[in-house]
């Protein structure tokens, strides 16, 4: 014990000079949860359109009236599509409804769904589909209020309910996921160049002649960075809650233990990079490209797992951070589900014993 607690001050003192670790630690963190939580987002607010009018009918101006209304749109009049078509294709507008000349007509004939038309922006598919529905929201919404349907003969009211995230709002699912970011850049890419530093600079010849075991010198390179990500993961709570307005459903203590059960693999992850790269360079961008990238991309984060082929669906499984945002977004959302963190804390833990035992059979106690 005496051993193992001289190597982690040892460990310590060197995290403490190392300024980039510091920066990592401490300035990277809220960076990252502002930008997820204001420079990105998933929200489709403001959007421009175009409203033709080219009926003059007290019914054809109150649509208009409504789609003007919205809070979701930015409403630009015209009274002939030509005058809109050109900012269409210019970029200017992401869609344009039509109130055709006979709408009171076709809206009187019980022709409400042909009654108008709605031409979107299909160069951002997720945008036009974002788009069109609001368009066909607030007509079928006026409809209803005006005491018309598209079917004269059956009535139906529809009131849709939204579980977790009444508001639909992006950011009460990015910041979480910016959470898991966090992580796995603290725990991944810092442990990935602690034994590579020591290669390169030539001090691991004097750590592996001391009477240290070779798992005391692995357990000490571990243990100060699982106290750098717990306050990381602390402070990320605090931002987000605190600062950002997200609400935690969930509490505290779930979301510390998630997490500490996540940086198992992180750690081993990181430490098996650093075991098998005695480069600093090398063992950084492997970190980037096994580490962070697939975190971003493959954990369901920012696309839908759901949506993707089936073998990157399977290649999924072998992702820490796949578990770690299931349960943080869960924690954040919808509370503490214990069945759901139990099931993804036992994925967590045994993608982190591969990771360990494999860097268990290329740990060696010689110089070759």
């Amino acid at each position: 014990m005496r051993r193992l607690l001289a190597l982690i001050r040892k460990e310590s003192y060197q995290i403490l000079r190392d300024p980039a670790a510091l920066l990592i630690t401490f300035a990277l963190p809220p960076i990252l949860l502002f930008l997820f939580a204001f420079a990105v987002s998933l929200d489709v607010q403001g959007v421009r359109v175009g409203v033709v009018l080219e009926s003059d009918s007290p019914q054809a101006r109150s649509l208009a009236a409504a789609f003007a209304a919205t809070p979701f749109l930015q409403v630009t009049p015209a009274r002939h599509r030509e005058d809109v078509e050109d900012r269409l294709v210019a970029g200017e507008l992401k869609a344009f409804a039509v109130i055709p000349a006979d709408f009171d007509t076709r809206l009187l004939q019980g022709q409400g769904q042909a009654a108008i038309q709605i031409i979107t922006d299909a160069s951002n598919p997720n945008t036009a589909t974002f788009t069109a529905g609001y368009l066909q929201g607030t007509f079928s919404g006026w409809l209803q209020s005006q005491g018309t349907t598209a079917n004269s003969t059956a009535r139906i009211d529809v009131q849709p309910r939204y579980w977790f995230n009444p508001e639909l709002q992006s950011r009460r699912t990015l910041v979480p996921g910016a959470i898991a970011l966090v992580m796995t850049m603290i725990g991944t890419l810092l442990t990935a160049l602690v034994m590579s530093r020591e290669w390169e600079r030539g001090t691991m010849e004097a750590l592996l002649s001391t009477p240290a075991a070779l798992g005391e010198i692995i357990l000490s390179k571990l243990l100060p960075y699982f106290l750098l990500g717990a306050m990381a993961t602390a402070g990320c709570a605090f931002l987000a809650v605190r600062v950002l307005g997200v609400p935690m459903a969930g509490s505290f203590w779930a979301l510390m233990l998630i997490s500490a059960t996540f940086l198992v693999p992180a750690l081993g992850q990181g430490l098996l990079i650093s075991t098998v790269s005695k480069n600093q360079f090398l063992a950084s961008q492997l970190a980037v490209m096994t580490g962070y990238l697939p975190a971003m991309l493959l954990s369901g984060f920012l696309f839908e797992i759901q949506s993707m082929p089936w073998l990157v669906q399977w290649l999924t499984y072998l992702i820490p951070a796949r578990y770690y945002v299931s349960s943080l977004q869960t924690v954040f959302l919808a509370g503490d589900v214990w069945p759901l963190f139990l099931r993804d804390m036992a994925g967590m833990l045994a993608v982190g014993a591969v990771f360990f035992g494999l860097t268990r059979l290329k740990s060696r106690r010689t110089l070759d």
